[in-house]
Order: structure tokens, then C-alpha cells, then sequence
């Protein structure tokens, strides 16, 4: 069984908290399955604070596709799928989850998230609480994971993320001169942080299922519980932004529609069994895509060990959760049957 055959398989479901139209399924590893973390790794956010990273452009011109990072500290860093960097040139974000090698300096994919800009604010970029908004996360996810089948190389559709955003700013009346992401967030920060009170992450958690209203959005999961409770703050940011565009609920007000169990388990099952294909990662490990129908899959593997996982529904197949419900056995019986088997 493939790695993240194998956590998958080894993770339940918990009971959904939901608020401001944004549902949260917590993930954790059965107590059969749990197995110890193999990677040491920090969070690009502790490395920053202990001043053990710096992340810069490629040179003085600078390349939009690309950033340099200079790791100095004595273990890899770990970052995260769409985290958001400020500053320099212009902001970018994470094309995939990436694990920068220790006392090494390494060029990583990005994807600029401020079109209107090309002037330097400064030196080095500094991190922003928050990831690129999950249904941006979604489309940019799909075009890197083409990108690196047809070339090797981990290149968004630079075009599609600058309308997305232009579309979205339009939408919630955040529109910038520069046409930063950044301004949409920072527009709601007061809903947001409504919204991001109300979820905590509770012992054991290592992800989430999340949904906006009945609709199953995505996943995200880690090896480590603490990794998932430092990024789950962002995490709610990500999808809670796009559950105020769509006027769900408003922000912070509370709410109990949620998909049922049932949907969620035919999701992780419709997961668990998709086809898994591999490529070597920038940086440290290997990097994987999940082939499943109506689903956009990526991931890190590492030591045996799978860092992140992030997971979209595409927006089409939304509706479909439920009825998918029939055509799947229960996820809960799949986790019987590991469990049997590792008796």
C-alpha cells in the first residue's frame, strides 16, 4: 500500500463543528494506526521567527515563477501549498508544499498573487497569516500538476490565478491598484477573524475535511498534530473567505447545515482509491498527485512519511457528493479492514 494509501486508510472522521456557513470535519489517526512522525522538520513560520530563513528573488531583476530561499538552520522547512509571501517585487505564493533542504539556499515555484506591481518594497519577504483562498488553491493546484507532467517543471497558468483574483476582488468589492490578493482578505479581516475564533483544533487532529454549506470543498492533512493546529488558523481563512463570497452565512454567525457523515466517508473512500502518481519533488521528497474522478489531489512524501496532503472537489462535482454516496462501501469499514489486517 502507497503511503498516503496507507494514511488514509488510517485516519476517522470526528464530528463536524460549523459556523458562518464553513463546516469542519476533523481527522484523526485511529489509535491502531498512529505511527510516529519520521521527518523533523520546521514550519516555514518558526524558521522565519528564529531568523534561520530568508526568502528573496532570484536576483536583482527578479523571476516571477521563482523565489530563492536560503535555509541556515539545521533542519529542513516546511512550506506549505499556497502560503502567502509579501513583499519584494511583488507578493507570490507557494505553487505546492515544498521541504527545503537544511544549511542549503534552493529556488522554489511560486505563483505572483499581485499583478500590478513590479517594484521592490524590500529585501526579503516576510509571511502572511493566511493561504491563497481554497477555490484559487484548486485551479492553481491543477495547472501546476500539468505543468509537471508535460515538462518536469512545477509552472502555474500565471494568467488564470491574475483573473481569478481580479474576478473574485470584483466580487466582494476588494479591488486594489495593484490587484493584490491580499487586499480581499484584508477587507474582511473582521469576519474572518470572527470565523477563525470559533474553530480550534482538538488532541490528536492531524487535518480536516471542509465543507461550505451541504458541499464538500476539500481537505487538508499533516503528519503531525501540531503542524495542523499552527496552520489550521489559515486554513479557516482560506475557505472562510470564499464561504463570505458565496454569502453562505454571514461570517460568524452560527449555522448546523453540514454534508452527513455518509457524504463525507464516500469522499475520503473516493480519495483512498484513486490512482497515485509520482514525481520527484523539489527540494526534499517526492511529490504526489491523486487521480480520482471530480477530485485535484497533491501531496508530500517524505522518510515514508506523508508531510501534507491537499485535496480539492472540483466545483462541478460539488453537487455530486451525496449522490456519490451509494457508490462507494462505508470508509468506516475500509478502517475496520486496515485495522483487521494490521491485528
Amino acid at each position: 500500500m502507497h503511503t498516503a494509501q496507507n494514511f488514509l486508510a488510517g485516519i476517522e472522521t470526528g464530528e463536524a463543528l460549523t459556523c458562518g456557513g464553513l463546516s469542519v470535519f476533523p481527522l484523526r489517526h485511529a489509535p491502531q494506526s498512529q505511527a510516529q512522525p519520521k521527518v523533523d522538520y520546521l514550519l516555514l513560520k518558526e524558521a522565519i521567527e528564529a531568523d534561520l530563513v530568508s526568502i528573496r528573488e532570484v536576483s536583482e531583476s527578479g523571476s516571477v515563477p521563482e523565489l530563492l530561499v536560503e535555509n541556515r538552520a539545521g533542519k529542513p522547512v516546511l512550506i506549505i501549498d499556497g502560503e502567502e509571501l509579501i513583499g519584494a517585487k511583488q507578493n507570490r505564493i507557494a505553487n505546492l508544499t515544498l521541504l527545503v533542504p537544511a544549511a542549503k539556499t534552493t529556488i522554489i515555484p511560486v505563483s505572483c498573487v499581485e499583478a500590478g506591481r513590479w517594484s521592490r518594497r524590500s529585501d526579503e519577504f516576510a509571511l502572511a497569516e493566511r493561504v491563497q483562498y481554497a477555490k484559487g488553491r484548486a485551479e492553481r493546484l491543477a495547472s501546476v500538476q500539468d505543468s509537471m507532467r508535460r515538462s518536469g517543471k512545477r509552472h502555474s497558468d500565471q494568467g488564470r490565478v491574475w483573473r481569478n483574483i481580479a474576478e473574485k476582488a470584483a466580487n466582494m468589492d476588494a479591488e486594489s491598484t495593484t490587484g493584490a490578493m491580499s487586499t480581499i482578505f484584508e477587507k474582511h479581516t473582521r469576519g474572518l477573524d470572527r470565523l477563525v475564533n470559533q474553530f480550534r483544533a482538538i488532541e490528536g487532529q492531524v487535518g480536516a475535511v471542509f465543507a461550505l454549506g451541504k458541499r464538500i470543498c476539500g481537505l487538508d492533512a499533516f503528519d503531525k498534530p501540531a503542524t495542523f493546529a499552527t496552520l489550521l488558523p489559515k486554513l479557516v481563512r482560506s475557505y472562510g473567505i470564499d464561504a463570505i463570497e458565496l454569502g453562505t452565512i454571514e461570517a460568524g454567525a452560527k449555522n448546523t447545515a453540514a454534508p452527513d457523515a455518509g457524504t463525507v466517508d464516500a469522499f475520503l473512500e473516493k480519495l483512498a482509491k484513486g490512482e497515485i502518481e509520482e514525481h520527484p519533488a523539489v527540494g526534499l521528497g517526492t511529490d504526489i498527485r491523486i487521480e480520482a474522478r471530480g477530485i485535484i489531489a497533491g501531496g508530500l512524501v517524505a522518510e515514508s512519511s506523508l508531510l501534507h496532503i491537499a485535496v480539492f472537489v472540483e466545483p462541478s462535482q460539488g453537487r455530486e457528493n451525496a449522490a456519490d454516496n451509494h457508490r462507494f462501501a462505508s470508509y468506516n469499514q475500509r478502517r475496520r479492514a486496515y485495522r483487521s489486517r494490521r491485528g
